[in-house]
């Protein structure tokens, strides 16, 4: 616990979730926005901010790894199994529209449809629950045979090296992609010079070099405006508070939290915690779930079903949603939309048996687990993203998608 009470420690979860809700709302901070905007109108307001929050986090837990201020890293078993789960949960997510992160904060914000969604994943916990002993024999010891590790402990030199490393790729591999995206074609072999330029193509000089350097230059120049602008701003401290918030803003602000959580108590997870208050209301109703193996002795220790600090944190979270909408008077009650109620009762079941088949959602997997460089974690996240894309390339199918 850090040297930290017992009261201590639960202030500080308090603390902690009150700041990753109010990050979440001021900045509309969603998984699927990130992608789903990005694969279909090459949008990365949200993406540049899930981006920059993992590559502080990664910079901020590979210290501290180094220096050994953190509560151990976080590696699940991993296989085909992990992309697998990643799949089924990326799919949900976008079909529900909205992730794990991006549920919470929105029912806190009074949409009625995000709460359905939250109500048919707790559904998807209960019914993975219940069917654990299958999954375990059947999906996890043969999808996912191999020993839980962290690239960071696979090199030589210590984990703030292979960070930084890390981040680099990182952010090579965003401005190859962004560049690529906005290099016009060469007006050659026989485009008339007149012809407006068409963008997605990288040019015949220069090729992923140029694209590199295309993208590098945007994101320096994106990053000193975005700075610039923070430091320029003549609004009062409550008009800045109560507008939007950059996503870039939320993004380092929620890694911050979220170092200082690794640091307490350990990886920053969700839907985990919603599973646990899953058996906790069932066993507040009369079940006896201490008796389900999947609570009694995976997600509760010795099978005592209580209130843990991650439940503490999850709830907090909404509050935190709450008072940050109310505070910007962007709450209201919004009722969900007749014709989608089976995209948040199907993408609800898809998102709670999907995370509890990769072991996490998408701030488990993508925001704390690529970050702690988790091999598992590498193959939920890229299991999202595959499922991010095939549900967005669907949905879109009538109209088209940029990518």
């Amino acid at each position: 616990m850090a040297g930290l009470s017992s009261t201590g420690y639960i202030v500080i979860s308090l603390a902690v979730g009150l700041s990753f809700g109010i990050f979440l709302q001021k900045a509309r901070f969603c998984f699927v926005s990130a992608f789903r905007d990005f694969v279909g109108f090459k949008d990365t307001r949200v993406l540049k901010g899930v981006l920059a929050g993992v590559f502080v986090l990664t910079i901020f837990w590979s210290f501290q790894a180094t220096f050994g201020f953190f509560r151990g890293f976080w590696t699940p078993m991993w296989g085909l199994g992990s992309f697998v789960g990643g799949l089924i949960f990326g799919l949900g997510m976008t079909y529900a529209g909205g992730c794990a992160s991006g549920t919470l904060y929105r029912a806190g914000q009074g949409y009625i449809q995000f709460w359905l969604v939250l109500a048919f994943m707790f559904v998807g916990y209960i019914l993975f629950a219940f069917t654990f002993p299958f999954f375990e024999v059947h999906y996890f010891g043969r999808l996912n045979p191999f020993e839980g590790t962290t690239l960071y402990l696979h090199f030589p030199w210590p984990p703030a090296v292979t960070g930084a490393l890390a981040v680099i790729v990182g952010l090579l591999a965003y401005a190859y992609v962004v560049g690529r995206s906005t290099i016009p074609n060469d007006p050659e072999e026989g485009t008339p010079v007149g012809t407006p330029a068409r963008a997605g193509v990288v040019p015949t000089a220069g090729g992923p070099l140029r694209a590199v350097e295309v993208g590098l230059r945007q994101l320096i120049d994106g990053t000193l405006a975005h700075l610039r602008a923070f430091v320029t701003d003549d609004r009062s401290l409550k008009k800045r508070l109560k507008d939007p918030w950059d996503a870039r803003t939320a993004g380092v602000g929620m890694a911050v939290v979220a170092a200082i959580w690794f640091w307490v108590h350990g990886h920053w997870a969700i839907t985990g915690a919603e599973a646990q208050w899953a058996g906790w209301l069932l066993s507040q109703a009369g079940v006896g779930v201490e008796n389900v193996r999947y609570w009694g002795s995976i997600l509760f220790i010795d099978a005592n079903i209580a209130i843990t600090v991650d439940m503490l944190m999850i709830a907090s979270l909404m509050v935190g949603s709450f008072v940050a909408a109310w505070f910007s008077g962007d709450f209201r009650i919004r009722t969900p939309n007749r014709n989608r109620l089976p995209n948040y009762v199907i993408g609800g079941l898809m998102m709670g048996v999907g995370s509890r088949l990769a072991a996490g959602c998408n701030i488990a997997n993508l925001f704390s687990g690529v970050a702690l460089l988790s091999v598992h974690s590498v193959l939920a996240g890229l299991g999202i993203l595959v499922g991010v894309y095939i549900m967005t390339r669907w949905m879109y199918r009538e109209v088209g998608c940029a990518l």
